[in-house]
């Protein structure tokens, strides 16, 4: 999986609601049910109704992070 390819596929969901599996390492995770707001060329903003948070596209390869549509 490419960077363009994630971007496109995100970029179907902008706007919708999503929930993101973060891993932080060592058996911890944080699980976010959040709409996608907006693209960068590096990152893409995420929201709720508390906070908004940013992620990198690498952070899909590196499975740092896993998006359930």
């Amino acid at each position: 999986m490419t960077i363009d390819q994630i971007k496109k596929d995100l970029e179907k969901h902008v706007g919708k609601e999503v929930n993101i599996h973060y891993n932080l390492g060592r058996n911890k995770y944080e699980n976010y049910h959040v709409v996608i707001k907006k693209l960068y060329r590096y990152t893409f903003l995420v929201e709720d109704s508390i906070r908004v948070k940013s992620f990198s596209y690498s952070d899909i390869i590196t499975k740092t992070i896993q998006i359930e549509y």
